[in-house]
């Protein structure tokens, strides 16, 4: 039995750790997805700050600083999801992926290797970024933090399998990006992080109340303004990891069964 989940696992942790070996050999990548989220957080922070609003008293004082924060978190990862499942289009090319679906092992490897790795880089990167917390006044419970960081495994989970299904069936890099700006984008821009729903027009209130990726960024943003000595919105909270594992589980199964298709060179 210990032999057999050895052979189940090993795959996976090869694949994960070849995902992170790659990002540590890419200083870029790491630039990139920090750098270009803290430059649009600051533009549209400070520049909406004096004009931003939150609608109703429950949050009054939040400046548009704070209220952003949690949906450049999502950026982050939705940005991580592409820059670590792009390189299935590249790998097809160079022959690795061939060989790694002629290799004695499952398909689904493929999907969970990939998708473990690009998400605990999304989460290195969502760490790095909650450092800057101190810098806007933040003052984060351990409770609260452990919910961020649960919100964002989630939705790395579910961004980077839903780029690994995308990219498994693109023949170029310029297909990928044009189709993942198609389907992330506007999940990103319809999930409240960058206006509340209750200030929003009804039409794009009902599309953000619709939008699974909506419930992991509140789960961000109640972690973030969650007080050490605050009772829990079990209710909330409950509905919003709900909504969002299913949603990463959706996503794995139709990544897992994009992969047991035949690729188009398999045809």
């Amino acid at each position: 039995m210990i032999a057999t989940l050895y052979q189940a696992i090993a795959p996976v942790s090869a694949l994960w750790r070849r995902e992170v070996i790659k990002f540590l050999r890419d200083r870029s990548r790491l630039l990139g997805a920090i750098v270009q989220p803290l430059g649009l957080w600051l533009l549209l922070g400070l520049g909406f700050q004096q004009t931003f609003q939150m609608p109703g008293d429950a949050v009054a004082g939040i400046n548009y600083l704070e209220f952003l924060f949690p949906g450049i978190i999502a950026l982050m990862i939705l940005f991580t999801a592409i820059f670590s499942t792009i390189s299935v289009v590249e790998e097809r090319k160079s022959g690795f992926l061939q060989a790694a679906v002629a290799a004695p092992m499952s398909r689904t490897v493929l999907v969970l290797g990939n998708a473990l790795g690009g998400t605990t880089l999304a989460v290195f990167q969502a760490a790095l970024f909650l450092i800057l917390l101190p810098v806007i006044g933040f003052s984060v419970s351990v409770q609260g933090l452990l919910l961020v960081l649960l919100a964002s495994i989630l939705m790395g989970l579910a961004f980077t399998a839903l780029g690994f299904a995308i990219a498994w069936r693109m023949d170029t890099t310029r297909g990928f990006h044009a189709v993942m700006n198609l389907f992330l984008l506007p999940l990103w821009f319809l999930s409240g992080a960058l206006f509340p729903a209750e200030g929003a027009s009804p039409a794009l209130a009902w599309l953000i109340h619709l939008n699974p990726v909506s419930y992991g960024v509140d789960l961000m943003r109640q972690g973030l303004y969650m007080p050490a000595d605050a009772p829990l919105h079990l209710a909330s909270i409950g509905v919003g990891l709900l909504i969002s594992t299913v949603l990463a589980a959706v996503l794995i199964a139709w990544a897992v069964y994009t992969v047991r298709r035949p690729l188009f060179s398999d045809t």
